[in-house]
């Protein structure tokens, strides 16, 4: 189980201050600078879901116990943006490497033993979100080109949800390959 980051280590990786990590090569640099400010926009707009949720589903509870008034909407808007939230802020959560994690092995292992674990960790990861990224991209096709919904009596389109999954897998994978390669940077730069 991956333990909690503190603020210190938060601000020594840099994500706290907003900066690309120094060992990223210079050519790196412009996309991994630009994926940090598309993942604080991601993470504002995260934020912004998750309190509407909040706000959708307080309301849903009163006007469903209180008014006695039907609430198929309010479920929905607030599944749609919990899922939004939750799609598009993983690359910035990964950016943190705040994803699960083993980290038993790293006190044991010398480093560069570890950043070889790391490199074979970002590279499967990042496999395995390539392929649920796909999967995404073709669910998304699929719900746009058929007009799908929602079997519910509002049948909001399946497009969105779907979008969202696939735009916020994108941006996990385009994390996982610029830390993979800042790995590999790492790995070169630890052989010399």
């Amino acid at each position: 189980m991956s333990r909690p980051i503190e603020l210190e280590e938060f601000v020594e990786h840099g994500a706290g201050r907003g900066v690309v990590d120094p060992d990223t090569p210079r050519w790196l640099r412009p996309i991994a600078a630009a994926l940090l400010q598309v993942n604080r926009l991601m993470v504002g707009i995260g934020m912004l879901a998750a309190l509407a949720a909040a706000l959708v589903l307080t309301s849903s509870v009163i006007t469903r116990y209180v008014l006695h008034a039907s609430t198929d909407w309010q479920d929905e808007t607030a599944v749609f943006c919990l899922v939004g939230a939750t799609f598009l802020c993983a690359a910035y959560v990964q950016s943190l490497r705040g994803h699960v994690g083993i980290e038993a092995l790293v006190t044991l292992l010398p480093a560069r033993v570890n950043g070889l674990r790391q490199l074979l960790v970002d590279l499967v990861s990042l496999l395995f979100c390539l392929f649920f990224a796909w999967k995404s991209w073709t669910l998304f096709h699929e719900a746009w080109v058929d007009n799908q919904t929602t079997s519910s009596t509002w049948g909001p389109p399946l497009s969105i949800p779907y979008g969202m999954m696939s735009m916020g897998m994108t941006l996990l994978c385009l994390q996982l390959a610029v830390q993979s390669l800042v790995d590999v940077a790492k790995l070169f730069k630890g052989a010399r």
